[in-house]
């Protein structure tokens, strides 16, 4: 799991950042008047602690370039070494290149040896990002320099989206390897919601076989007229999800899981009714959620609904070995429970005020459920009403505020206010943006962005564990719209996580749009389809499909 604080800051002094290298490092000596080559004759010396970069580096150089980077010792001119050294931050790194001995790559622990690689693989060039060599023979050349780098923040992340519109493996494995790239480290994958069921679990078969699928979507937002009326779904066996998280251990990012509860349920409740509330409404006609919104259907607070998910909890504890794990807690309305006489009997039971206070029940039982399996309890700062779960930490999603008020608490924070840096909000005006969906979020805008809050003390900004970019697929339907939408803002992101930028007001946005001009290219090799500078390409549009913008200046909540 990532470091949960921010790392302090080493020693070097930083400089202007250069070599058009994103996120920006800490500092850059250099470039030098000289070049180092990999060639052919490059041995790879990888020390204790860098043998997963060791083969990361062969997998992916070795390919791009054609070269076989051989053992070595490190004492020869012209090796490329990786070593750990523990005076350096756990992820820190320092990037030594010099043409009398060829490139050296320091971490202060694994992780740091990697961000240190990717550094490398930036440094020479969009070659360097594909698959396989242009030319034969192209040799991999950088200039003398020497980087030292580490992250300001312990979390870095970004939230997919799976339930509402599936990813199969294949893309999942893509998304790692792009967040790697940018040196974040945390995947927060929404594996459930009304609209789909994406996990196996194999004591409760049906959340697959009937969870897993709808019948039909919505085209747009939810007053859109448009349907698909083709059946979609999907989901990742638990083969699947151990893959996953195998591939993302290799890349040193975490994979949190998050199961919905008790609200964005129908898919569950489709799949096995006795979960909702059967004494107000008749569960057993409710089917996978097919449009988008703040659905009524709920699970019911009985023993039944915890035992269940506890059993869920059981397979999911197995699959996933993060920390953390994601309950939601967001958007649960309470009409059913104030209609439901078992509800408010198990109020009564309880001696609780209300209805806030039996979803604060409900969080407070899986806090303490997951407290005993050594396990921490993350969920949206809904879990705030009614009283916080004890030991439990806040994503704060509707702005500011509930961080806020966590941090402030002594609860741990992951800022990620959806009026700052929500992906699916659009990131232009102009009415050529597809499906166009809240504020307008430029490149620009989410450069600025700032996860710690002024009001906050020293000692209270130590509860912020980082920050994290959320991808809300609702209108996001395939591979091509989530480039479309998450690049190229996803790396300003990744630099307001990672650098040790100035206060947003006094952060060099030219220099930044100067850097990512070397990092289209890259892009370009990867595949990504980002948005262009200039505005969508012809393919990329959506005519005629309804979004939802909102104009104005977010509120800064």
């Amino acid at each position: 799991m990532p470091d949960t604080h921010p790392t302090p800051t080493p020693t070097p002094t930083p400089t202007a950042p250069g070599g058009g290298l994103v996120p920006a490092p800490l500092s850059i000596d250099g470039p030098g008047s000289g070049t180092v080559r990999l060639g052919a004759d490059t041995a790879l010396a990888a020390g204790t602690g860098t043998e997963g970069t060791a083969r990361w580096l062969r997998d992916t150089l070795g390919a791009a370039f054609g070269l076989p980077l051989p053992p070595g010792s490190g004492k020869a001119p012209d090796t490329l070494a990786l070593a750990v050294d523990p005076a350096l931050p756990p992820e820190g790194y320092r990037l030594a290149a010099d043409a009398r001995w060829g490139v050296r790559i320091t971490g202060g622990g694994p992780a740091g040896v990697f961000w240190g690689a990717q550094t490398l693989r930036q440094l020479l060039g969009p070659q360097a990002f594909r698959r396989a060599p242009l030319t034969p023979g192209c040799a991999a050349v950088l200039p003398e320099q020497t980087i030292e780098d580490a992250p300001r923040f312990g979390w870095r992340g970004m939230l997919l989206d799976v339930a509402r519109h599936f990813l199969p493996k294949d893309g999942v494995l893509r998304a790692l390897d792009l967040l790697a790239a940018h040196k974040l480290n945390v995947l927060h994958l929404h594996l459930t919601d009304d609209q789909g069921w994406r996990i196996e679990i194999r004591r409760y078969p049906k959340l697959t076989e009937v969870g897993a699928w709808r019948e039909r979507t919505k085209l747009g937002h939810r007053a859109s007229p448009l349907w698909d009326e083709r059946p979609h779904g999907g989901y990742y066996t638990q083969d699947d999800l151990r893959e996953i998280v195998a591939y993302a251990a290799q890349r040193h990012i975490t994979v949190v899981p998050e199961i919905d509860i008790p609200g964005h349920s129908q898919a569950a409740i489709a799949a096995y009714p006795e979960l909702g509330n059967t004494d107000v409404i008749d569960t057993t006609s409710l089917k996978v959620w097919d449009t988008w919104g703040v659905n009524p259907n709920v699970l019911a607070p009985t023993d039944t609904t915890l035992r269940f998910y506890e059993h869920v909890l059981d397979e999911v504890l197995a699959l996933f070995p993060s920390p953390f794990v994601h309950i939601g807690g967001d958007e649960c309305p309470k009409d059913q429970w104030r209609a439901s006489a078992t509800a408010q009997a198990r109020i009564a039971e309880l001696s609780l005020a209300d209805e806030d206070a039996l979803q604060s029940w409900f969080i407070r039982h899986f806090d303490r459920w997951l407290t005993d399996r050594g396990r921490r309890l993350i969920g949206w700062d809904e879990i705030l009403e009614g009283g916080l779960a004890p030991g439990a930490a806040v994503s704060s999603w509707r702005g500011y505020a509930g961080g806020i008020a966590a941090a402030k608490s002594g609860h741990d924070v992951v800022m990620c206010p959806e009026q700052q840096v929500y992906l699916d909000h659009r990131q232009h005006p102009s009415p050529d943006e597809p499906v166009p969906i809240g504020f307008v979020r430029t490149l620009e805008d989410v450069y600025r962005f700032e996860p710690v809050p002024p009001e906050l003390t020293a000692e209270q900004a130590a509860h912020v564990l980082g920050t994290q970019a959320n991808v809300w697929t609702e209108v996001m339907d395939s591979q091509q719209r989530l480039d479309y939408q998450v690049f190229p803002r996803l790396a300003a992101f990744a630099e307001v996580a990672w650098s040790r930028l100035p206060a947003p007001a006094a952060r060099d946005y030219q220099d930044f749009t100067r850097r990512m001009a070397a990092h289209y290219t890259r892009l370009d090799a990867l595949g990504v389809g980002y948005r262009p500078p200039g505005g969508p390409l012809p393919w990329q549009k959506r005519p005629g499909v309804l979004g939802r913008p909102i104009d104005g200046a977010p509120p800064n909540v």
